[in-house]
């Protein structure tokens, strides 16, 4: 469904509005790889590790420093 770009009676091009139902998954999405990025940079290591090894923490170390959180 393509939307168009209506002028105003003072000549404006004024945007047409982007529904809810458009913009909803994409908030969600980006909500959810946001809140997973914030788990591996701030959470991955210790009792919560969902990976052995210290892989994800080399990988995501300067980012843990970068953000304020403690890892030694």
């Amino acid at each position: 469904m393509a939307q168009t770009i209506a002028p105003t009676a003072t000549g404006a091009v004024t945007p047409a509005p982007l529904p809810l139902k458009a913009i909803a998954p994409w908030a969600l999405f980006v909500g959810v790889l946001g809140l997973v990025l914030l788990y591996f940079i701030g959470a991955e290591q210790g009792a919560t590790s969902l990976f052995s090894g210290t892989e994800v923490h080399e990988w995501v170390h300067d980012g843990r420093h970068l953000l304020g959180f403690p890892c030694h």
